[in-house]
């Protein structure tokens, strides 16, 4: 048996006014995630543990089948696992985002990713921060486009920071780091306004007329999680596809092997074929891939209607389509397709609500075959709640058939 698990991040939404009282998901032209559900099993998973920040570290944890209340330490470190940089017990590792804040006493957050700053522009202003701040205990490394590193050794990871992309168009000054070891964090970020304002980066920027990188926003910061190999769990060898360190250090972090698509890059110009053929090359060798799309997020957080229904439509078209098309050389097989977590167009940040799943399985008697749509109407109705979610991968490379028995009978309210 082989599993593939298609995931298009922050694809749920809420119902607009402007898509006629349909979501994004439920507007967009789907045919190949509608043939699955419509064959298949459709449900919701809660992905997001009550407490829990509802962001895309916690989610994917989820649905990797690990229980983010037993092993989430936070987002910092799993972009470090991704990223290759070994952190020692003690050590702190924060996300650090390059953004573009306003010219004023207390700024305003205009723009969370420093205008989609490229790769190589944004490498050249880290590297110059981790040259010129000059400090032994804090230390900066290069992401993807605006998404980097900072490492904290034997630091404090109690305080309370804020995720930049939830505050966009509020003014910063509440949303700072608070609590114990925020003045270092503060000072450092003080420090750095100076460098980028002066970096050729930044000057070619502004008379390009483009955003600039003006500040530092680290977040997301936490320990080295401890957790069992995916392998050990479920005996099973899995890959991961996707273009953002934070996926690919889950994968590290769960013994997936990390497969590299040149042209991912993380938002709507990703190379979503060449994700479809790499999924397709990999599953010959491995039990189990998990695609990452990250466009539909990216969208949602932009507040884009247009986009997110072009990206949910590229995802289907040229991830979906590509792999169903693929499967018919492969004999036993188990397709999902979901989203992690809702980021509406109308709030533009994550939210915890469940999202729609829906399996297709070459066995016929473990498909349920209702013929209702992909989308978040559709999987409400049915009343399949799979709660806790991390439930659902013991499901779906388990007792899948069983599975579909018994949540075919609990009508409304999770299962568990």
């Amino acid at each position: 048996m082989k599993y593939l698990v298609l995931l298009g991040d922050g694809m749920a939404d809420y119902p607009l006014d402007e898509l006629s009282g349909k979501t994004p998901l439920e507007f967009a032209r789907t045919p190949n995630m509608d043939r699955i559900a419509g064959i298949g099993t459709l449900g919701l998973i809660d992905t997001i543990p009550r407490g829990y920040a509802p962001g895309s570290d916690v989610a994917n944890l989820t649905l990797l089948g690990y229980d983010p209340r037993l092993c989430y330490s936070g987002r910092g470190p799993l972009e470090a696992a991704s990223m290759g940089v070994v952190l020692e017990e003690g050590d702190v590792a924060f996300r650090c985002n390059l953004v573009t804040l306003s010219d004023s006493e207390d700024p305003v957050m205009k723009d969370f990713t420093a205008g989609h700053i490229g790769s190589e522009e944004a490498r050249s202003i880290i590297e110059s921060l981790q040259r010129r701040l000059d400090t032994a205990s804090l230390s900066f490394y290069p992401g993807v486009g605006y998404r980097h590193l900072l490492v904290w050794k034997q630091g404090i990871h109690s305080m309370k920071t804020t995720p930049p992309h939830d505050i966009t168009g509020l003014r910063t000054g509440a949303y700072l780091p608070k609590g114990d070891g925020a003045a270092e964090i503060l000072s450092l970020m003080e420090r750095s306004r100076g460098i980028l304002h002066d970096h050729p980066v930044n000057r070619a920027r502004r008379e390009q007329g483009k955003r600039q990188a003006n500040a530092i926003w680290p977040w997301g910061q936490g320990r080295k999680p401890r957790m069992t190999s995916f392998k050990q769990k479920y005996r099973l060898q899995g890959g991961m596809i996707s273009a953002v360190d934070l996926l690919n250090g889950l994968g590290v972090s769960a013994g997936f092997r990390v497969i590299r698509v040149s042209g991912a890059t993380g938002y709507i110009d990703t190379d979503y074929l060449g994700k479809a053929r790499a999924a397709l090359a990999a599953v010959r060798d491995l039990d189990l891939v998990f695609v990452h799309v990250e466009a539909p997020d990216e969208m949602g957080h932009e507040g884009n209607v247009e986009g997110k229904i072009r990206a949910i439509e590229d995802f289907d078209e040229k991830v979906v389509g590509t792999v169903l098309k693929g499967m018919d050389s492969i004999d036993s097989f188990r397709l999902l397709v979901l989203s992690d977590h809702p980021t509406p167009i109308s709030l533009k940040t994550h939210v915890a609500d469940p999202s729609p799943f829906a399996v297709l399985s070459s066995e016929t008697l473990e498909n349920e075959g209702r013929g209702l749509p992909f989308g978040e109407s559709s999987a409400r109705s049915r009343g399949r709640l799979v709660s806790p979610g991390h439930l659902l991968m013991d499901a779906f490379v388990g007792d899948w058939r069983k599975f579909v028995a018994d949540s075919s009978k609990q009508g409304q309210g999770p299962l568990r």
